[in-house]
C-alpha cells in the first residue's frame, strides 16, 4: 500500500473528521467511519475532553468498568472500581476480597513517598573540583527552585535532597546530580521535571561563572534532565493474616496448615524461578493496573517500577511472600506505587473523578494502600484457584461469553450454554460444538 508522504506529514493539523476520511481513503474496509464515529460520546463537550487527552485522536476505546466490592482495609470497607478487560480478574479479586473480610481484612501502610530525578551530564575534569562546588552551591540550588517549589512546600513538600553521583565506572565522564521529592498528593512528574531542568540551567551557568572551571579548561556538559520512574522509596506494604484454622480449603479438603504449607511452596517458586515470578507478578498486576487505570493515574510507570524492584537482589522474583509461624499464615506484598489524587487525569477524566469519589476521595497515601491491597487480593485469588482447582475451571467460565460473543450467540443460546458448561470444560471448541448441535436442531 503506498501512502502519500506529504498527506502524512500535515495528518496532525487535519480535523477529526477529515482524518476519519483521509484513513478511508487508504483502506477499503466499509465499516472504518462507521467503526469509528459509533463510540463518540454524544455529548460534544464530552468528547472534546477526550479528544485533548491524546494526539491524533479518532475515536475512545472502550474498556470494562467494574468494581470488587466490599474490600475491608484496615477495617474500612471500600469498593473499588476496576478497569481491565481480562475475565476473571475483578472476581478473583471480589472472591479474595469476601474470603479475608471475615479474617480481619487487608492490612495496610505506607513505608516512605520519596520520588527521585536527576540531571545526567558528562565533566571531564578532575572529580574534587566537580565535587567542592557541588557542595559549596548546595544551598544556592534549593534557593533557585525556591519558585517552583513554594506551593508544593506549603503543602508539605519539596525537593528533599541532592548529591553529586559518580557515574563514571559505567560512562567515561558521566556525572548526575540526584535529587528526591516528596509531592504529597500529586503524582508530581511536572513539577519534578520542571525542577531538574532549572537545577541544570543553574549547574551550566555557575559552572562558566567559577573560575576554577576555567582553569581546568573544561565546562559541565548537560545531557538531559529527567525523573526516574524507578522510586524504590516510594513504598506500600499491605498484608493478610489469618489462624491455620481459618483456611481449612473445603474446595480441596485440605486441611489449613497443609493448605498453607502448599500456598508457601507455590510463593517460594517465584521467589527463585523467574518464569514463574513473572506470571506470579503479571497477576499481582492485573489487579494493580485495574485500580491505577480507573484512577487516571500512568500503569506504565507502575509497572516498569515494580518489576524492576522485582530484580533488586539481581534476580527477578515475587513481589509477595508468605511467613508461617506460632499457627499463623501471613501474605504480603511489598512494592513501589508512585501515585497521584490530583492533577492530570485524575481530575479530567470524568470516571477517574467519579472513581475517586467512591474511594472517599483519598489523599495519595490512602491511594496506595488501596492499590496494594488490591494487588494482594489478586495475587491470592490466582495462588488459592492454581493449587486447588486449577486456573482455567474458574478463568474459562468467566470466558465463556467472550467465545459466545465471537460466535454471536442469542439469549437463547447464551442462557442453555452456561446451563450446559456448569459442570463441563469450556473450550473454543466445545461452545463452537454445542451451538452447531443446537442451531442444527433448530
Amino acid at each position: 500500500m503506498e501512502f502519500n508522504v506529504v498527506e502524512t506529514k500535515s495528518f496532525s493539523k487535519l480535523s477529526k473528521v477529515e482524518k476519519i476520511e483521509w484513513l478511508s481513503s487508504k483502506y477499503t474496509d466499509e465499516n472504518l467511519e462507521e467503526c469509528l464515529t459509533k463510540f463518540w460520546h454524544a455529548n460534544p463537550a464530552d468528547q472534546k475532553i477526550f479528544d485533548e487527552f491524546s494526539e491524533n485522536t479518532l475515536t475512545n476505546f472502550y474498556l470494562p468498568f467494574g468494581i470488587a466490592p466490599n474490600v475491608m482495609i484496615n477495617r474500612e470497607m471500600y469498593d473499588v472500581p476496576m478497569v481491565i478487560e481480562e475475565s476473571s480478574v475483578v472476581a478473583a479479586a471480589s472472591n479474595a476480597a469476601k474470603f479475608w473480610s471475615t479474617r480481619g481484612g487487608f492490612h495496610t501502610e505506607v513505608i516512605s513517598m520519596t520520588k527521585v530525578g536527576q540531571v545526567h551530564f558528562l565533566w571531564q575534569g578532575k572529580k574534587e573540583i566537580l565535587e567542592n562546588f557541588i557542595q559549596e552551591k548546595k544551598e544556592s540550588f534549593f534557593q533557585a527552585l525556591s519558585p517552583l517549589t513554594a506551593n508544593m512546600q506549603k503543602r508539605g513538600g519539596g525537593v528533599t535532597s541532592l548529591e553529586l553521583i559518580d557515574k563514571t565506572h559505567d560512562i567515561e565522564n558521566y556525572y548526575q546530580l540526584y535529587a528526591t521529592f516528596e509531592t504529597c498528593d500529586a503524582m508530581g512528574a511536572n513539577f519534578i521535571n520542571s525542577c531538574l531542568e532549572e537545577l541544570a540551567n543553574k549547574l551550566t551557568l555557575w559552572v562558566k561563572e567559577d573560575s576554577r572551571f576555567n582553569e581546568s579548561n573544561n565546562t559541565v556538559k548537560i545531557v538531559m534532565s529527567i525523573l526516574s520512574n524507578y522510586t524504590p522509596d516510594c513504598l506500600v506494604r499491605a498484608w493478610v493474616s489469618c489462624s491455620f484454622d481459618e483456611l481449612d480449603d473445603v474446595i480441596s479438603g485440605m486441611p489449613g496448615r497443609e493448605y498453607a504449607e502448599k500456598f508457601r511452596t507455590a510463593v517460594e517458586i517465584a521467589q527463585c524461578d523467574v518464569n514463574r515470578a513473572v506470571t506470579h507478578n503479571k497477576g499481582i498486576f492485573n489487579g494493580i493496573d485495574a485500580v491505577v487505570l480507573a484512577t487516571g493515574n500512568d500503569f506504565r510507570a507502575v509497572e516498569a517500577c515494580g518489576h524492576a524492584y522485582a530484580a533488586r537482589s539481581g534476580q527477578y522474583r515475587s513481589l509477595s511472600s508468605v511467613r508461617l509461624g506460632n499457627d499463623r499464615f501471613t501474605f504480603t506484598l511489598e512494592l513501589p506505587l508512585a501515585l497521584g489524587t490530583v492533577g492530570g487525569l485524575t481530575s479530567l477524566h470524568p470516571l477517574s473523578k467519579l472513581t475517586l469519589k467512591m474511594l472517599r476521595n483519598p489523599d495519595a497515601k490512602k491511594l496506595m494502600e488501596i492499590v496494594a491491597a488490591i494487588g494482594l487480593a489478586q495475587n491470592f485469588g490466582a495462588i488459592r484457584s492454581l493449587t486447588t482447582t486449577g486456573i482455567q475451571r474458574g478463568h474459562m467460565k468467566m470466558h465463556l461469553m467472550n467465545i459466545l460473543n465471537s460466535f454471536a450467540a442469542s439469549e437463547v443460546e447464551v442462557m442453555k450454554a452456561k446451563a450446559y458448561f456448569t459442570d463441563k470444560v469450556v473450550s473454543y471448541k466445545a461452545v463452537s460444538e454445542l451451538l452447531k448441535t443446537m442451531r442444527e436442531h433448530h
